[in-house]
C-alpha cells in the first residue's frame, strides 16, 4: 500500500462524481461522522456483499450520527445501475483513476488466480465531524465487516 493513512490526521479531500453525475466532496459532510469504504468493482459478489450489509445497516449507522459513502473505479453509469440494483441509498463515487483511492493508501497490488495487477484493496474509514480520521480498516473482508465496523464504533 502506498501511502497509508494514520488515525489522526485529517482525511485528504477529493471531488467525484456520483451515479447521478454531480460532484460530491468530503467536505460536504463536515459537521457529520461519515464512513467512507472503498470497494473494488460493482456487481462482484463481494462488493455486492458488502454494500448490501452497508444498505441493510444504514438506518442504524445514521441514526447513531454516521453517513456512508462507498467509492469505487466504476464509472458513474455503472454506480447508478448498481444503486439502482441493489436499492442503495447511499452515494457512490466513482474514482476512475483510482487517484483518491491512492491517496487513501486502498490502491496496491493484488492477485486473483495466478494474475497479479494494480487495484483498490478493500478499505474504510472512519472520519469525524472536523474531517479528523479516527478509524481506519485495510484489507477487509467484505462478509462481516460491517458488523466488526459497528462493533468497534460502539454501535
Amino acid at each position: 500500500m502506498s501511502n497509508e493513512l494514520t488515525v489522526g490526521e485529517t482525511a485528504p479531500d477529493f471531488t467525484l462524481r456520483d451515479g447521478t453525475g454531480a460532484e460530491r466532496s468530503l467536505s460536504d459532510f463536515r459537521g457529520q461522522n461519515v464512513i467512507v469504504y472503498f470497494y473494488p468493482a460493482a456487481f462482484t459478489p463481494g462488493c455486492t456483499t458488502e454494500a448490501c450489509d452497508f444498505r441493510d445497516n444504514l438506518a442504524s449507522l445514521e441514526g447513531s450520527g454516521y453517513q456512508v459513502v462507498g467509492i469505487s473505479p466504476d464509472p458513474v453509469e455503472k454506480l447508478a445501475e448498481f444503486a439502482n440494483a441493489e436499492t442503495l441509498t447511499f452515494p457512490l463515487l466513482s474514482d476512475a483513476g483510482g487517484t483518491v483511492a491512492d491517496q487513501w493508501g486502498a490502491w496496491g497490488e493484488k492477485t486473483f488466480g495466478d494474475k497479479t495487477f494494480m487495484g483498490v484493496l478493500r478499505s474504510t474509514f472512519v472520519i469525524d465531524a472536523a474531517g479528523v480520521l479516527v478509524d481506519a480498516h485495510y484489507n477487509v473482508t467484505a462478509e462481516g465487516h460491517v458488523a466488526a465496523l459497528r462493533t468497534s464504533l460502539g454501535l
